[in-house]
């Protein structure tokens, strides 16, 4: 199942594409495999910094600041990260000299004795995925959990046995490099728009996270989300058993919400698992993770008392609606990884306070309609940072909304969104944009977040 596909590096020619975490994995892996290995980056060596300089120690050729020329006598393999888009240079001649391109991911799962349950989905996959790796470590099962989330997997999955599960959170761009990747398990949480600055249509978009399932056999499963209609369409697509969950729907089979009890229906036993209300993560969209974690967690064997216990103490994950501090009655909410209009939309109905949103970031060519008709119904004053302000104003001006506050920076913006607030209010940062224009990540934008808010109640309660 992992691993059965495995190629022979040793002494192969590979192109690494991309020196970020996961290209210097790939690159540390790849050259303890005996392989002879080129990594390129356009940034200088001097913006790699000094992890770049080790790699050149192991004997990687390290080429900064270009990218190498890819021909079949200098690469026999491309491996990509995530965030290098298809058109560029080494990617575009690869491809079009028949050279096999593979992503981080790709590796990790030929190099893997474990098995994979894969999650993706535009919002709620780290959540899920750290979901499902708090419930099978509850259950005692040895696994480990990364992907998109930080934690490259090519390292990890080498020290594993086949009695491990590796659980990884799968974005579109990792599925656009796929060959082999067969998870046991796939999860594909909704799909709305996201990422059209890279797929240029929601077809794309919606091809890159349906390849999730196009490996998969009939011994497999395929969980779905039966509440979105494109996640729902996926399932004709689905090669392994389909196990559908709905938190608006009592399915004939799946995992669902029954008179407020997370119920399980599947194979001709019906078990209610526990009421939604001793959920501890917060609003519908999580309540949504937990029944895709559930499914997920049940067609691999967790007894229904281990996933029950991890969903009554799981706290959440950073950034993802956090709670940060109580200020003067006024909360302070972290959601820095709500960075497209939906996951902001899902924050903003998860609080039924008075709120002042921060929003604003890099546009990833999302439509903020949908999102101006809910802060006009939620927000009552809302303040603006970044390149996307604009945009998210135009739309917000469209709607008759008027209470909006322009900030200059990122500090101005948290520190107006406290001074504004009253107490019962709650401060959102959930900015339905990438980080990218102002931050190296939503991680680093959330940090800062966090800190100014410290620095704010520390200030007051010195008085």
């Amino acid at each position: 199942m992992s691993g059965q596909t495995f190629m022979d590096l040793y002494g192969r020619k590979i192109l690494v594409v991309g020196l970020g975490k996961s290209g210097q994995a790939a690159s540390r892996v790849l050259r303890e495999k005996g392989a002879s290995v080129t990594a390129c980056d356009i940034r200088s060596l001097e913006e790699l910094g000094s992890s770049v300089k080790r790699l050149i120690d192991r004997g990687v050729k390290v080429v900064a600041g270009d990218y190498f020329s890819v021909n079949r006598e200098n690469t026999e393999l491309v491996v990509t990260s995530p965030g290098i888009p298809r058109t560029e240079s080494p990617l575009v001649e690869a491809e079009q000299q028949g050279i096999p391109i593979w992503g981080e991911l790709e590796l990790a799962y030929r190099y893997s004795p474990a098995p994979f349950v894969g999650i993706t989905g535009t919002n709620g996959k780290t959540t899920t995925t750290a979901l499902v790796g708090e419930i099978l470590k509850e259950a005692g099962c040895p696994c480990i959990v990364g992907g998109n989330i930080g934690l490259p997997l090519v390292e990890e999955v080498i020290r594993l046995t086949p009695d491990h599960i590796v659980v990884a959170e799968v974005s579109s761009f990792q599925l656009e490099s796929i060959e082999k990747f067969r998870p046991k398990v796939a999860a594909i949480l909704n799909i709305t728009p996201d990422h059209l600055d890279r797929h240029y249509s929601m077809e794309g978009y919606m091809a890159a996270k349906a390849r999730i399932l196009e490996n998969q056999q009939e011994q497999d499963f395929a969980v779905l989300n039966y509440d979105d209609m494109l996640t729902r369409m996926l399932a004709t697509q689905a090669r392994g058993k389909v196990v559908f969950f709905s938190r608006l729907r009592q399915l004939d089979q799946g995992v669902y919400v029954e008179d407020n009890q997370v119920v399980v229906n599947l194979d001709g036993q019906k078990v209610p698992l526990l009421p939604t209300a001793e959920i501890r993560i917060p609003g519908a969209h999580n309540l949504e993770n937990a029944l895709a974690a559930v499914a997920c967690t049940w067609v691999l064997g967790i007894s229904p008392a281990k996933i029950r216990d991890t969903l009554r103490v799981f706290p959440g994950v950073p950034h993802r609606l956090e709670f940060v501090a109580e200020i003067n009655g006024v909360q302070f909410i972290n959601d820095s990884k709500g960075t497209n209009p939906d996951a902001a939309i899902k924050a903003l109905e998860a609080y039924p306070n008075p709120l002042i949103l921060i929003a604003g970031g890099k546009n990833k060519g999302s439509d903020f309609a949908e999102l101006a008709a809910k802060i006009k119904e939620r927000v009552r004053t809302l303040v603006l940072v970044g390149q996307a302000a604009p945009d998210i104003r135009e739309a917000v001006e469209r709607v008759g909304y008027r209470n909006i506050y322009q900030a200059s920076t990122f500090e101005d913006a948290v520190l107006t969104a406290a001074r504004l607030a009253q107490p019962g209010y709650v401060v959102l940062l959930s900015p339905a944009c990438a980080s990218w224009d102002m931050f190296n990540s939503y991680e680093e934008r959330g940090d800062l977040f966090k800190r100014i808010v410290q620095d704010l109640n520390t200030r007051l309660q010195k008085g």
